[in-house]
């Protein structure tokens, strides 16, 4: 299975942040983040392997600010490493005043997938070819996270 370019698997998702969308402080509920997190990492991972994904782990979400409403959320996300059937994928989340056109890094996550075959079993995927230095940065530094996170989840199980 030849390797393919991170790039490839790269999803953008934007939405503006609604009434509905937000908690008493006017600011956007993390639970809904979570859910475009999990929505536009989903598509990144099925674009770099053509299979059907299964979230396997939410290893870390941070938040560096808060989004307003009437604020743009714009969420970027692609494919950092593979190993066997899991695909570890990086979500970059910034915010955007549409008034004035203020941009902030808002939050960052790492997530991991798992293709499925036709019986719903793990299957191959392909490697990551990093290109930009984000992407060999990412790269270069995903095996760590990823004995970090099967440490974890031993100790949890």
């Amino acid at each position: 299975m030849e390797p393919k370019a991170a790039r490839l698997s790269r999803t953008v998702l934007t939405e503006i942040i609604l009434p509905a969308d937000t908690n008493y402080h006017n600011t956007v509920f993390g639970g809904r983040v979570m859910q475009y997190i999990d929505k536009v990492a989903t598509i990144a991972s099925m674009r770099h392997c053509r299979k059907s994904v299964v979230t396997a782990s939410s290893d870390s979400l941070d938040f560096f600010a808060p989004v307003k409403l009437g604020e743009a959320i714009q969420l970027e996300a692609f494919v950092t490493w593979t190993h066997r059937s899991s695909m570890e994928v990086y979500v970059k989340i910034e915010s955007e005043n549409l008034l004035t056109g203020e941009k902030k890094r808002t939050a960052t996550s790492f997530l991991t997938f798992v293709a499925l075959d036709e019986h719903g079993q793990p299957c191959p995927v392909p490697g990551i070819i990093a290109e930009t230095d984000e992407e060999k940065k990412l790269f270069e530094s995903a095996e760590a996270r990823f004995t970090a996170r099967k440490l974890r989840k031993e100790e949890r199980h």
